[in-house]
């Protein structure tokens, strides 16, 4: 077990890790002020992948708020990227408007980018985009995509893999779904089915992402019964 840290303006970032380089518990002290993130409270928490722009079609931050108002009515924490503009923003203030748990994790070098959001249950500044990853990750019992660009799939590609590779904490199954009320993710799904066919996913792993068409379905598929 070691600890790594980040220093800020006016703050230190401090993870502590496990002998294999997983994030066990993550704390930020600031100008006297201490929060520290419990990553075995038994709080569930959802990580959502989303754009930081709003898209051309009012359905998507429609869905972005919809997601943030059922996630904080189920008690389901929201882990996003931090940031307040865009479907980031929309999904955010919507959970927690419902009185729901949000905890953003953003790097310092993106906080005039996206504009890190001030209205959070927490606000975490990283050193970079490996440690916001790493972070979210950790904090999260399974990662649910919104509709959304480049840093969105690359997000939801990525847990993927740590899933397929055991590299979650404890090597836990963490499922990806694709929320997709409009069919957005088809052409993905469909590309996904594509390299399940041509053998460059096992079909045993094909599961580790799975598309949803409604809220409903998507947390069935990350707590399967529950519900």
């Amino acid at each position: 077990m070691f600890a790594t840290g980040y220093m800020g303006s006016g703050w230190l970032s401090v993870s502590l890790r496990s002998s294999g380089g997983n994030v066990i518990a993550h704390s930020r002290l600031g100008v006297g002020s201490l929060t520290l993130v419990d990553l075995d409270s038994g709080q569930r928490r959802v990580a959502v992948f989303c754009s930081s722009s709003l898209g051309t079609e009012a359905g998507y931050a429609e869905l972005a708020a919809d997601l943030g108002r059922r996630l904080a009515d189920e008690g389901i924490g929201v882990v996003f990227g931090g940031g307040r503009v865009g479907l980031m923003g929309v999904m955010a203030d919507a959970a927690m408007a419902a009185g729901g748990e949000v905890i953003g994790v953003i790097p310092n070098f993106l906080d005039e980018i996206e504009v890190a959001h001030q209205g959070l249950t927490e606000l975490h500044l990283v050193a970079d985009m490996h440690e916001r990853k790493q972070l979210m990750y950790s904090l999260s019992d399974g990662f649910c995509a919104l509709p959304g660009g480049l840093g969105t799939q690359e997000e939801l590609f990525e847990a993927a893999t740590w899933t397929q590779l055991g590299l979650h904490e404890g090597g836990r199954h963490k499922p990806v779904v694709l929320l997709d009320r409009d069919g957005f993710w088809a052409p993905l799904a469909a590309f996904h089915q594509q390299l399940v066919d041509v053998g460059f996913i096992k079909p045993e792993k094909a599961g580790i992402i799975q598309r949803a068409r409604s809220i409903d379905e998507a947390l069935e598929l990350l707590y399967p019964s529950s519900n």
